[in-house]
């Protein structure tokens, strides 16, 4: 049955006002970063003001080490969905299929972990990293961020592997499998929705994070994106242009990668997979 034409008409005039309350402050941030000088405030009400420059842009790239910061972003957030997504697709996998002697008391524990803030364990975490010596490494950060997103995506995946029939896998085995084969020839390939969603989490842990790296490096050669940044906000005075480029520039690589696994973000990826 056909809607009626009003209540279509409503349904996305409500989204359409979301939409612009959304995109709004993404908008006035590119207005800033084009704005000459470091101009926070301005009574034109355009998004790309008159006398607009890319001087701020141009700054990050030849007189201030953004590219330095990037890499190194890009290196410990690759790390930690590398590791992530390894750990998290393992042990996801024994917790679904495996029955073992305290298997119910470790998924509480896991779970019990995200019903507190992260930022709980910053100091039980930095202790034992100073006790390995990994204060100001790459290994540190890594060891902080994978152990804060490891049990969301250990749970997830689970969940994920509970919804693809066993059966699956033992018609692998009987076929010739070891129950590794099928594991990585069956079960990992109907499992990729759940790995994606589980690489991006892992990501998005380590790619935005402050508080932990602010504490853990020292050195600025290995400072990450979000530390780079604030050194443009100064207690008497920010640079507001160059904030509001690199504020834009650093949400690139997320999009890109973002839109460039969401074609794997489609539920019911086991329906049509055996013929009834």
């Amino acid at each position: 049955m056909k809607e009626p034409r009003l209540i279509s008409l409503a349904r996305h005039a409500v989204l359409i006002v979301f939409s612009a309350i959304a995109v709004y402050p993404a908008l006035n941030v590119l207005s800033i970063s084009l704005r000459p000088g470091n101009r926070l405030r301005s009574t034109d009400l355009a998004i790309i003001p008159a006398d607009w420059t890319l001087a701020s842009y141009v700054e990050l790239f030849t007189e201030q080490p953004f590219l330095t910061w990037l890499g190194n972003s890009l290196l410990v957030s690759g790390l930690v969905t590398l590791t992530g997504v390894a750990l998290a697709s393992i042990a996801g996998y024994a917790f679904s299929r495996y029955s073992f002697t305290g298997r119910r008391a470790m998924m509480l524990a896991i779970l019990t972990t995200q019903m507190f803030p992260a930022t709980m364990l910053l100091l039980p975490l930095y202790i034992l990293i100073a006790r390995l010596g990994l204060v100001n490494t790459y290994l540190g950060l890594l060891v902080f961020y994978t152990s804060t997103a490891l049990p969301f995506c250990v749970w997830q995946m689970k969940g994920f592997y509970d919804t693809i029939p066993a059966w699956l896998e033992e018609a692998a085995r009987i076929d010739g499998c070891s129950r590794a084969a099928a594991f990585w020839r069956v079960i990992l390939p109907l499992a990729a929705p759940g790995l994606v969603i589980t690489a991006l989490f892992s990501f998005m842990t380590a790619w935005s994070e402050y508080i932990v790296a602010a504490q853990v490096m020292q050195d600025e050669a290995m400072f990450t994106l979000p530390l780079g940044i604030k050194g443009f906000q100064a207690s008497l005075s920010s640079q507001w242009g160059l904030y509001a480029a690199a504020s834009l520039l650093v949400s690139v690589p997320v999009v890109i990668l973002f839109l460039s696994l969401s074609r794997y973000l489609v539920s019911g990826l086991t329906l049509g997979s055996v013929k009834e």
